[in-house]
């Protein structure tokens, strides 16, 4: 039937043909129903009803409700709306209002910093429109690409990129960029032939997929897949089945706030019982119980930490790493395996003239990694005349910037190289203008072009090694040329072997002077040479791979490349050396972490698929790893999706790996990686020191409050107070702890262990200590103001007041660690550190010298005496804390000698 028929019953239950790369033209035709004249408009419009419209859902954003839906889905937040909620139960409204407005801030802080964060990604997107040119009943259209069909005939030419799968029915000298989908760098030559039914996607000759683009040449073929029936459209699925998950950093402080709120509960229930039981009024245990609930928790902590994540991200950002998530700035400072693909990541995407190798000269570099040429011999003849015919024989283009470079990638780095040694192009084409072209043929797997020159005309050929050393009647020697024998013919397929075996992809050069320009170009060649030309490593990537081996993290190469190329670039970048374990593919190897001959032992996969490299990162995961995953192609989205954090290439990364990322580098290098685990790190460790500094505050406060209620005396501390000093020297002095630039060695340690929490025994134990040192020197200033000056009751907690946020603001300094020095550390070097001081003093003295403030917040005007009681008591703690760590350094450095 063909496509004037009419369509066929075929399409009224959606089918398609399975493994069309395996099937032949003649049959394709069959199954499809259609013919080499296209499909008619009406075909075309029954078969989108079947098949609907060939598009692939794209990330929905996410809305703005949901944003700040999520700023209130915490444990902390909960006990917080509770206990407002009671205090209003108790008309205690100056309270309630005070924990709303401190829910209200932190919640809109978190609001703002996210909705930056989620649209500076969104903005990155750019799905666009593109048309394809379809042949219809005969005629040639340009149609919205959503609008193709399976049994569609569309045409292809260089500079295409595919907009559905398509089965090849035409082909001349096509080749297609397939590195978005397969990972390997070269472009792949394409055929009308079928293929085995198994072939995996690389070698599936016949075929075209969505999302690669053609590289040259021209051809047609019938639509076999749209929408989520293309591989583009599998990987999709695919990465929806990937799970993000929560990030470590916010499964340990849901789990801190978790432990932080029975905490909490237990201590006021048990407080207010022991009161209430002790005769004491029922309101006022109750009013107590409040103040305790308000007092334990560190109402600072999510507005700290995401005032902190997002100067992380703004800071990440101009390092060239634009993180989409606040949390996966943290989760890269515990990333422990980063498993990186090859292609333009470790790679500059591009092809590059590694190795001449010529009649008269050795083994030699022609190309550095940087594209300048490092010439050994600039005079060599031999070199010469092998340059001059690459940059003849030559169909590619170089323009005045790489972006406007046009042509195949192996043509284009011949052109470079000649460039590089003086041969320029159009200066050479005007020297020996072309008389004829003999188009690259797949048959003979060779291509020349015929030049005029003062002493006649010469062919100047080009292809596969094999091929021109069998055409190949004599060799280049010295001014002349020898005779090409089986033993010199045997040498070179030796030669092409070992460059093979390195991974370098080779192309033979020869020669033929003529007086015949129609003649037979391909045969008595005199033979020029060979070059090998590889994707160059970026200059940038090995001393960054060797930095995240020091600091404890394993680099695993995960790629879709060949076997060879993947370890002579593992060898290039140093993930490769003798006994590295490497694997071609990912089925054969155990992903299970009981076995030493499993996964955990190989450092390069080759030739992996997309599901294999989605069954990579969940092995890792399951074996306790935080894995960081790299990519730019659509076959990495479905991994980059599930890792911990997902890094995309900005520049060459495709929309779909971008869109499942959670960090796009912006300059594709490899290097901004490391640093951006460096500030992960760094972000880490001031989490880890605000926290501290934040619970051992709000513990000295619990423990004031509870000792004063058990000792029958007043209560020192009333909840909007506690509220206004947790908002006021919590949130600045944490934040400015947070702004540490950090240990110059963050990067020379190990990485936490996955489940390592944010406090561990040395934190809670240095939170009690100060927390006690602090309530210690408060309730001196409690107990010296209610009995000694015999103050108010007012007056008292006034004192309580104002020492207890001094206390807090000195308490600052114990957080430069055991080993810092006492005048000069890491927090006396914070600018930050002395703002939030002199900021937090002015904001704890002014109320108390207000009277409207005063008022609200219960305080007095204070006296000279109780100023004095106030600036000696709340010094104490901080001297005798400082005194003792340094007692205590000495005593270790004792006990080690």
């Amino acid at each position: 039937m063909t496509g004037s028929e009419g369509a066929s019953p075929l399409y009224s239950g959606g089918s398609l043909p399975a493994d069309p790369h395996a099937i032949s033209v003649e049959g394709l035709f069959r199954e499809l129903s259609v013919s080499v004249v296209g499909l008619s408009d009406e075909e075309a419009r029954e078969r989108a009803l079947v098949f609907g419209a060939n598009i692939i859902a794209v990330h929905a954003k996410t809305s703005i409700f949901r944003i700040a839906l999520h700023q209130f889905q915490s444990p902390v937040v909960y006990l917080l709306v509770a206990a407002a909620v009671m205090a209003g139960s108790l008309n205690q409204w100056k309270e309630a209002a005070a924990v709303l407005v401190v829910l209200a801030i932190s919640a809109l802080i978190g609001f703002v910093t996210e909705v930056r964060a989620l649209r500076s990604i969104e903005s990155l997107r750019d799905l666009g429109t593109h048309t394809a040119r379809v042949r219809r009943s005969g005629d040639v259209r340009l149609v919205p690409a959503e609008n193709l069909v399976p049994g569609d005939i569309l045409l292809v030419e260089a500079g295409d990129r595919l907009s559905a799968d398509v089965r090849l029915i035409e082909a001349s000298n096509l080749t297609a960029d397939e590195a978005a989908l397969t990972g390997e760098s070269l472009p792949t030559d394409k055929d009308v032939e079928p293929v085995d039914r198994d072939a995996p996607i690389g070698d599936r000759h016949s075929m075209l997929y969505k999302g690669t683009v053609i590289a040259g040449g021209s051809g047609a073929g019938i639509v076999v897949g749209t929408g989520l029936s293309t591989e583009l459209g599998r990987i999709s699925q695919l990465i929806a089945t990937a799970e993000t998950g929560r990030s470590p950093l916010e499964k340990r402080l849901a789990r801190l706030s978790g432990q932080l709120i029975w905490v909490t509960l237990a201590v006021a229930v048990l407080v207010a019982a022991a009161g209430i039981f002790s005769g004491k009024e029922p309101m006022l245990m109750i009013e107590a119980a409040i103040a305790l609930a308000v007092a334990a928790i560190p109402e600072g902590l999510p507005i700290v930490a995401t005032l902190v994540l997002a100067r992380g991200m703004r800071h990440m950002a101009r390092e060239n790493a634009l993180v989409e998530r606040l949390s996966a700035v943290e989760t890269l400072g515990a990333t422990t395996v980063i498993l990186t693909d090859k292609t333009g990541t470790l790679t500059e995407n591009r092809m590059a003239v590694r190795v001449i190798l010529t009649p008269d000269t050795g083994l030699r570099i022609l190309e550095s990694a940087s594209g300048k040429a490092v010439p050994e011999e600039p005079g060599s003849d031999a070199v010469s005349g092998l340059l001059r015919a690459a940059v003849l024989c030559n169909d590619a283009t170089l323009g005045e910037i790489q972006s406007e470079d046009s042509g195949d990638p192996m043509e284009l780095a011949l052109l470079r190289a000649g460039a590089a040694a003086g041969l320029v192009q159009p200066a050479l084409a005007g020297e020996y203008p072309v008389l004829r072209k003999m188009p690259f043929d797949t048959e003979v797997r060779m291509m020349a072009t015929l030049h005029g020159s003062g002493n006649g005309a010469f062919w100047a050929v080009k292809g596969a090694p094999e091929a021109v050393l069998q055409a190949s009647s004599r060799v280049v020697s010295g001014n002349g040329s020898l005779s090409m024998d089986g033993k010199l013919r045997a040498d070179w397929h030796d030669k092409v072997e070992q460059l093979g075996r390195r991974g370098l992809r080779v192309l033979a050069f020869a020669t033929r002077p003529t007086d015949r320009p129609d003649g037979e170009p391909f045969r008595d060649l005199v033979f020029l040479g060979i070059a090998g030309l590889e994707d160059p490593v970026r200059p940038d990537v090995p001393e960054a791979i060797a930095a995240c081996q020091e600091a404890g993290i394993r680099v695993v190469m995960v790629t879709g490349d060949h076997l060879v190329t993947a370890r002579s670039i593992g060898e290039a970048v140093g993930l490769y050396e003798h006994g590295t374990a490497i694997a071609e593919g990912a089925d054969g190897v155990r992903l299970d972490d009981g076995d030493d001959s499993g996964f955990r032992q190989v450092g390069i996969f080759a030739r992996v698929s997309p599901a294999e490299k989605l069954a990579l990162v969940r092995a890792y995961q399951e074996a306790g790893e935080i894995v960081a995953m790299t990519g730019d192609g659509v076959n990495d989205a479905p991994a980059l999706r599930q890792a911990d954090i997902g890094v995309a290439m900005g520049r060459r990364g495709t929309d779909v790996a971008r869109e499942a990322a959670a960090m796009i580098l912006l300059d594709d290098a490899f290097p901004t990686i490391v640093r951006a685990i460096r500030e992960g790190r760094i972000i880490f460790d001031n989490i880890r020191r605000f926290v501290v500094y934040l619970l051992s505050c709000n513990l000295s406060e619990v423990l004031i409050v509870g000792l004063a209620v058990l000792a029958t005396l007043p209560l020192p501390l009333l909840p909007l107070q506690i509220l206004y000093l947790n908002l006021i020297t919590d949130v600045f002095p944490a934040f400015a702890l947070a702004m540490c630039k950090g240990d110059r060695a963050v990067l020379k340690r190990p990485p936490r262990r996955p489940d390592e929490p944010i406090l561990g025994r040395a934190q809670w134990t240095s939170i009690i200590v100060h927390s006690v040192l602090m309530t210690s020197g408060v309730f001196m200033a409690l107990l010296l103001a209610h009995l000694t000056l015999d103050l108010d009751r007012d007056a008292t907690v006034t004192v309580t007041f104002l020492t207890l946020g001094f206390v807090q603001l000195w308490h600052v300094f114990n957080m430069a660690g055991k080993s810092a020095g006492v005048l000069n550390n890491e927090v006396t070097r914070n600018p930050w550190v002395w703002g939030a001081i002199l900021l937090c003093s002015v904001l704890l003295i002014g109320p108390a010298l207000t009277p409207p403030l005063a008022n609200v917040l219960g305080l007095t005007s204070p006296t000279a005496v109780m100023w004095c009681l106030i600036a000696a008591v709340s010094l104490l703690p901080v001297l005798v804390g400082q005194i003792g760590l340094r007692l205590f350094g000495a005593l270790r450095r004792k006990g080690a000698r």
